[in-house]
């Protein structure tokens, strides 16, 4: 069992939409949408790994950190591996760009980005992870950060 931390970016615009990256499971199987972030390195703190994770995966460098609004704990398999993966999901307000996938690896499981309007993940016909990513963002819109994160979530595949 690898054990691991990971930072995603809940990225929004101010059209309210956020930026999602649809994968090819390696192992075969569905392809499903995260955010983009990753595994910390070393003693990293969250905020360098959102920083580094971010210019690799996106090429997006000059943003501010905003708060965090989820935590999960996921435990799957991943290319022949166990992972168990404490995760939190952090606000990033962006203009939309054009992201740039420059990491090799994450490169060959990305299938493709997409902004989506937020008012329409409620409605995803795949896989969107967490999966109450819309309900997240639709109360992070109404109300902003919450003042105590709800308990972290437990997903085991």
């Amino acid at each position: 069992m690898i054990h691991r931390r990971a930072v995603r970016a809940l990225i929004i615009t101010g059209e309210r939409e956020v930026l999602l990256m649809r994968i090819r499971p390696p192992h075969g199987g569905d392809c499903f949408w995260i955010a983009p972030g990753g595994g910390a390195e070393g003693d990293e703190t969250a905020e360098a790994t959102l920083q580094r994770e971010l210019a690799e995966e996106l090429g997006l460098i000059d943003f501010a950190h905003g708060p965090v609004v989820w935590r999960r704990h996921h435990t799957f398999n991943w290319d022949g591996r166990r992972i168990s993966q404490k995760e939190e999901y952090r606000i990033v307000h962006a203009d939309r760009f054009a992201p740039v996938m420059a990491d090799e690896a994450e490169a060959k499981v990305l299938d493709c980005f997409r902004w989506w309007p937020i008012a329409d993940l409620s409605r995803a016909q795949e896989r969107l992870t967490p999966l109450s990513l819309a309900d997240i963002l639709e109360r992070y819109l109404r109300n902003g950060a919450p003042a105590e994160l709800p308990a972290e979530e437990v997903l085991i595949d």
